[in-house]
């Protein structure tokens, strides 16, 4: 029982907590309260879940928001604002993120190539930003389960085109596992235990 030696955590093609970063876009209570691919509980839970997955490995966050300097939307909910202390939020009008120089800057400052995704609504705040940054070089894993839009219709065809465009779609069980990789990484073991049974994944023992 002899794990082999940790690949190059940089250079690795799958994700890894040091060649990713996560893009988490317009999770507002308009954009929640016009989700109906999903319940809306239960997206809210499975976002927040994503949100401490990421913050077990300590992968770089963009948070943005739009409209909300303009006082036409509110904040991003409490259920995720609360797990970001200190994650500054970049304020847009754009629909398209990508198209946000900000924002744009703060992606490219993280300095990873690879963009964990998750955004509200699939057919737009979400395909766009993906779509374009696949033109220009990224790897883009949009996290169906904690992703939602107006219909089922939507939803899936939103996420079809951004596989179609080269998207690699991702779970919320295949992230954990994938950036845990071996049970021997005893730091980040524990939270990933409880990440997932936090997500229904495992179950707890009493």
């Amino acid at each position: 029982m002899t794990s082999a030696t940790r690949r190059d955590p940089v250079s690795d093609e799958l994700l890894t907590p040091e060649n990713s970063a996560f893009v988490l876009i317009d999770y507002q209570p308009t954009q929640v309260d016009s989700i109906n691919s999903m319940d809306r509980a239960k997206l809210i839970d499975n976002i927040a879940v994503t949100t401490k997955i990421i913050q077990t490995y300590k992968v770089p966050v963009v948070l943005s928001t739009v409209n909300v300097a303009n006082g036409r939307n509110k904040d991003t909910i409490p259920q995720l604002k609360e797990l970001l202390p200190g994650v500054p939020s970049y304020d847009r009008t754009a629909i398209n993120a990508w198209e946000d120089a900000d924002f744009k800057k703060a992606v490219e400052a993280t300095g990873r190539k690879k963009l964990i995704i998750a955004a509200l609504w699939t057919e737009a705040c979400l395909t766009f930003p993906t779509l374009d940054a696949i033109r220009e070089g990224y790897e883009v894993y949009p996290v169906v389960d904690a992703v939602g839009g107006t219909s089922v219709e939507a939803l899936q065809t939103a996420l079809r085109r951004v596989e179609q465009a080269g998207a690699q779609l991702i779970s919320i069980a295949q992230l954990a596992c994938e950036l845990q990789r071996d049970w021997n990484r005893t730091d980040t073991a524990g939270g990933f235990v409880e990440d997932l049974i936090e997500a229904g994944i495992f179950l707890k023992l009493e």
